[in-house]
C-alpha cells in the first residue's frame, strides 16, 4: 500500500473543520484529560541510531499506518503540522473512515513524532500521539498515547469492541515500527 493524495477539495473541506474535542495538544501533557478512554503503550524497538532513523522514517511518512493495514489518504506524503489524513479500515462488510488533522510535530534530537486529532466523521473523538525516542543506552522506544471517546452511534454501540479495536490497532502500529 502507498499513501494516496487527498484531492484539493477534500483537503480544503477537512482543513476548515474544527476538531471534535477541546483538549488539543494534551497528549503532550504529563496527565491525559479526564472523561476519555486512555491508551499509553510503549515498546522497545531495539538499539542504535540507524534503527531510530528508520523507525522515524516509517512513522513520519505514514508507512506505520499503511503497514498496519490501514488505507491512507493524506494532504502530503510526509507528516506536516496541520496536515490532514483520512484513514480507512474494513471490518467485515463495513468500511470505516477516520479523518484527522495533525496538531503537533516533534522534530528533536531526543524524540520525533506527531499527534493528530479527530475531525467530524471520525467514529471517535480525541487525540493520538506517536513518539520515537533514543535512550542514553541507544535503546529506541516507541510510545503511543491517546485519549478518546465514542463520537458516532456505531462507536457508542461498539463500546468494548471499539476499545479492543483501538488496542489491536495500537499494537499493529508498534509492530509496524519494529520491522
Amino acid at each position: 500500500m502507498t499513501t494516496s493524495p487527498l484531492d484539493a477539495a477534500t483537503f480544503r473541506r477537512l482543513a476548515a473543520q474544527t476538531l471534535t474535542y477541546r483538549e488539543v495538544g494534551q497528549t503532550a501533557a504529563d496527565v491525559l484529560p479526564g472523561g476519555f478512554h486512555h491508551v499509553e503503550i510503549s515498546r522497545s524497538l531495539g538499539q542504535g541510531r540507524e534503527l531510530f532513523e528508520s523507525a522515524t522514517e516509517r512513522l513520519m511518512t505514514w508507512q506505520m499506518h499503511e503497514r498496519s493495514g490501514l488505507a491512507v489518504r493524506a494532504s502530503s506524503v510526509d507528516v506536516q503540522n496541520d496536515g490532514v489524513v483520512v484513514l480507512g479500515i474494513r471490518i467485515g462488510p463495513l468500511r470505516l473512515t477516520a479523518p484527522c488533522r495533525v496538531v503537533y510535530v516533534l522534530d528533536e534530537e531526543a524524540r520525533r513524532g506527531f499527534a493528530y486529532g479527530t475531525l467530524p466523521g471520525h467514529p471517535e473523538s480525541g487525540e493520538e500521539a506517536f513518539t520515537i525516542r533514543p535512550g542514553a543506552d541507544q535503546q529506541v522506544t516507541a510510545i503511543v498515547r491517546a485519549f478518546s471517546r465514542p463520537a458516532s452511534p456505531l462507536a457508542r454501540i461498539g463500546g468494548l469492541a471499539s476499545s479492543s479495536l483501538q488496542r489491536r490497532t495500537t499494537e499493529a502500529y508498534l509492530d509496524a515500527l519494529s520491522d
